[in-house]
């Protein structure tokens, strides 16, 4: 039985460890073996966003790399929608395997769906309530052609039985749907004790718990220089109590220059973007952290870390109601009074997120799909 597993981005890298692994379990001990065929797009292609995921996470090598990259979204999906279909016809797959919210992911999507070939999408359900993201457009296409919905959380579920899920059909079967937990609580709890070995801290000079960090790279911050002058000014206010780690994004570092604003950065411990075992003990060993990224607020809760989060909404709503994540959007003010309450936030047993065992599930239910 043979899978197509579509990546192109850091997050998609960090589920698919999780979920190739379990295959490689799965085929061990079950009759019905999986043989994976990994499609590297490309959407994130040099070494530190990239290979550097693979070799340290132990990801197999991609099958195929299409090397798509710096375009347009129109561009972008339209040229990975034509390589995707190629290699579906060359390859002949079972069924197509996709993760979260990317080009990529919705590239996948639809060359399986257009050639009868069912999708599976890991991280299905979530909704923003934004259709102005492009994240959100993906998401919900997606969801609409995928023979398989696994979701990580009950909010999730949900999401999708208020949108009519499942259809009765989709290509030749009716659609499934399972909640099976979060991959990427998964990695975490497979990860923790490695990234607890790394010398991240040493190599920058920062000390536990006495320090910040922020990742920012979303599209509606950083296309926007009012948003990103606002946040950037909350920021440079925090530094003068705290050091302020950012990890800078290519694409927030190639904005900041396209906008001449280096002014910005002033004051800030700027990094190259980190691996991901370093970014874990980043996250395990900040005093709070500051975000625009999905994932990046999952973590935080994660390893109990207070989080505040540099959108105007987020699909991962149960970090909020737990009380680990303010939404602040970009307004300075906002960004400053949460940062002053961050002492506040709620010690929760709960997790929404299942047992760590989400990804051993992914190769099963793919098996048992009509």
């Amino acid at each position: 039985m043979k899978i197509l597993t579509i990546l192109g981005a850091r997050p998609q890298f960090i589920k698919a460890a999780t979920v190739s692994r379990a295959i490689v379990g799965h085929n061990e001990s079950n009759k019905d073996e999986i043989r994976e065929v990994i499609v590297h797009t490309g959407q994130h292609f040099d070494a530190n966003m990239s290979g550097v995921f693979f070799e340290e996470m132990g990801i197999p090598s991609p099958n195929y790399n299409l090397g798509i990259a710096s375009l347009g979204h129109g561009s972008m999906t339209g040229r990975m929608l034509e390589g995707i279909e190629n290699i579906i016809h060359r390859e002949k797959p079972y069924s197509v395997l996709v993760y979260g919210d990317t080009n990529s992911t919705l590239a996948g999507a639809l060359a399986a769906s257009k050639l009868g070939v069912p999708v599976v999408h890991v991280e299905a359900g979530l909704r923003s309530k934004n259709m102005s993201m492009p994240e959100e457009i993906n998401r919900v296409l997606t969801d609409r052609v995928s023979s398989l919905l696994l979701c990580p959380t009950s909010i999730a579920i949900d999401n999708l039985k208020l949108e009519g899920y499942p259809f009765p059909t989709v290509g030749k079967s009716p659609q499934e749907m399972a909640r099976i937990g979060d991959v990427m609580y998964d990695a975490t709890l497979h990860y923790r004790e490695r990234a607890k070995q790394t010398v991240a801290l040493e190599k920058w000079g920062l000390i536990d718990k006495e320090f910040c960090l922020c990742t920012l790279h979303r599209a509606e911050n950083t296309n926007n220089s009012e948003r990103l002058d606002s946040i950037f000014k909350a920021l440079r206010k925090i530094s003068h109590s705290i050091p302020v780690v950012l990890p800078l994004h290519p694409r927030t570092h190639n904005l900041i220059e396209k906008f001449g604003r280096r002014e910005w950065l002033e004051g800030l411990v700027i990094l190259e973007p980190v691996s991901y075992l370093e970014m874990q003990r980043l996250e395990m060993g900040a005093h709070s952290i500051l975000t625009d990224s999905g994932g990046v607020q999952k973590e935080a809760y994660f390893h109990r870390v207070p989080c505040i989060t540099l959108r105007d909404e987020t699909e991962w709503v149960e970090t909020v109601q737990m009380g680990w994540n303010y939404i602040v959007g970009s307004d300075t003010d906002k960004i400053l009074a949460a940062f002053h309450k961050v002492g506040e936030f709620t010690d929760c047993a709960q997790n929404p997120y299942g047992d760590g065992m989400a990804a051993q599930r992914v190769p099963q239910l793919i098996c048992n799909l009509k």
